[in-house]
């Protein structure tokens, strides 16, 4: 674990709210949405690569439907290319659902002593059947897709969405996320952001320095790296 010292301050704000991110933290998802996308452009004339897997990491439901039929080639009608990716993304959770090691028990403990609520760019309906699957649902007051938004990471807006759902100040919320583009959107809101970089698709080192925290695996997040994130906020509205 890294404590960083990029705006923190032992007297500064204590956070109450924490927001977990959903695909590269609870779920070592990202391989498997990666798999799905390629087989099923390649399925449709298109092709997908680990560089477009980048490109959309936070994107919304429409941008990344956009960007495989106007970049890779899938030339359907956008519902066709999400209902076909959704109903593979469901399939595969249900066959094996990839909660990381650790998931549950850390959101367990953490529960008890924050507000939580997830913040992610999956579609609200994958969000929900995961959460059910994983037996998490209960624990969020508050889930928010970045379909729910304008604009998906690394804009801000769903993290703004989920801290005013919660009634929550960004200043005194701090997410958990694992992608460049999801750290952007958290600290572009205004939040103090614990960082667990995504295994394959790994942050820049440039958005790893917007981290309060660092931490190797959710298995280290505890109640105590929570509270030690009082501090300003990094970044203006």
């Amino acid at each position: 674990m890294r404590v960083a010292a990029c705006g923190a301050t032992a007297l500064g704000t204590r956070i109450d709210t924490v927001v977990f991110d959903m695909d590269g933290v609870l779920l070592d998802s990202e391989p498997v949405w990666n798999r799905v996308r390629h087989d099923f452009a390649g399925a449709h004339g298109g092709r997908w690569t680990d560089e477009d897997q980048r490109a959309v990491m936070g994107a919304n439901s429409p941008q990344w439907v956009a960007y495989m039929h106007d970049h890779c080639g899938v030339d359907l009608p956008h519902d066709e290319i999400f209902a076909g990716v959704m109903r593979a993304l469901r399939a595969s959770y249900a066959r094996d659902l990839p909660l990381f090691a650790g998931a549950r028990e850390a959101v367990s403990a953490i529960a008890p002593h924050y507000r939580l609520g997830l913040a992610s760019s999956s579609p609200r309906e994958l969000i929900e059947y995961a959460l059910q699957l994983a037996g998490l649902r209960a624990c969020f007051a508050v889930v928010v897709s970045s379909d729910e938004v304008a604009r998906g990471k690394p804009k801000p807006d769903v993290y703004r969405e989920a801290c005013a759902r919660l009634g929550a100040s960004p200043q005194r919320s701090a997410p958990v996320e694992d992608s460049s583009n999801g750290i952007l959107a958290a600290a572009r809101a205004g939040l103090a952001v614990v960082a667990i970089p995504n295994p394959v698709f790994a942050p820049s080192t440039e958005a790893l320095r917007l981290a309060d925290v660092v931490l190797a695996s959710i298995a280290e997040l505890t109640v105590e790296v929570i509270w030690s994130l009082r501090r300003e906020p990094a970044f203006g509205p």
